[in-house]
């Protein structure tokens, strides 16, 4: 199945949590406890089964997967808050503008794109990847949607979270090459990581259901983020992790996981900390509409 395909599945369940919202069955009250369910209980388990499979990523990358992610992840935080500033002069709009350009939607979409063009055995390698994605989204993300500093916002607790305690067990398992978790560990995890995906897409299509048309067809600052975040900032880094020496196959996955749609967590983390989820919610369709045409053609990049 290529990408494209891939793509258009997973929007049709943002589509169908659109149609259900309409219908009543999503919104509100109910769409702020799933969101909760899967940002504390899912999402984790998502996570660690992701590392439980029946084959382990080669020992040599892990290393060179961790350290290329903390290097994006550090040039994007820079690029994100001068960007978010040149974008807009709305203190409202700026942490969400900086959080769209930051995070891509690594676990949820990026899982089945890297494993369309890569193989199934990149999925371990974007699940490396997504270990520092988990750690920048429940800190840096936090801080930006909160709309508070890092140094007077960020608690250390943050870090106890449950996606964060997943994250650390799961780069323990990696790294130990720890092959022989019990089906009854493994297989719980994987039905209820699971979850994730449909659920988290769905309180998308709920939120855009909410929204008036107009909202949804997205303005000039809702395509110039949505560019930045699927096509610019992925290729002006691809160079630049070649330059380091790191390897093609590692320049490679990391060039797809950060071409991702706008991350699904940061709908949920405006639901969840109280703040409008118009303009995140926004972002987050037309990027993942527009992905279906630009993961395809970064990919011809690589």
């Amino acid at each position: 199945m290529d990408n494209i395909s891939v793509m258009a599945m997973l929007f049709a369940i943002v589509c169908l949590g659109f149609v259900a919202a309409r219908l009543g069955y999503m919104g509100g009250e109910f769409d702020r406890r799933l969101s909760a369910l899967v940002v504390d209980i899912t999402s984790p388990a998502l996570i660690l089964s992701s590392t439980m499979g029946d084959s382990q990523p080669d020992r040599e990358l892990i290393l060179p997967l961790l350290a290329i992610s903390v290097v994006s992840y550090i040039v994007l935080t820079g690029a994100a808050i001068l960007l978010s500033r040149v974008l807009t002069h709305s203190e409202s709009e700026r942490g969400v503008i900086g959080f769209a350009l930051l995070f891509g939607n690594v676990g949820f979409i990026g899982y089945p794109v890297v494993a369309t063009l890569f193989g199934h055995e990149a999925v371990f390698y974007a699940a490396i990847l997504n270990v520092v994605n988990t750690l920048w989204v429940f800190t840096v993300g936090r801080v930006l949607i909160t709309g508070g500093r890092l140094r007077s916002s960020f608690r250390w607790r943050v870090l106890l979270s449950p996606s964060m305690v997943a994250a650390y067990l799961g780069m323990a398992i990696v790294a130990l090459d720890i092959s022989n978790v019990s089906h009854v560990v493994s297989t719980p995890l994987t039905m209820v990581g699971n979850i994730t995906v449909p659920a988290a897409l769905m309180i998308i299509g709920s939120s855009m259901g909410q929204l008036p048309l107009r909202q949804m067809l997205g303005n000039r600052l809702v395509f110039s983020v949505a560019m930045l975040r699927l096509f610019f900032l992925p290729v002006l880094l691809l160079p630049l992790c070649s330059a380091l020496g790191f390897a093609p196959l590692v320049v490679s996955v990391n060039t797809v996981i950060l071409a991702m749609p706008v991350a699904t967590f940061g709908t949920i983390f405006c639901l969840r900390y109280g703040r409008d989820a118009t303009l995140m919610t926004e972002l987050t369709f037309i990027t993942t509409l527009l992905s279906i045409a630009t993961i395809p053609i970064v990919a011809l990049l690589l």
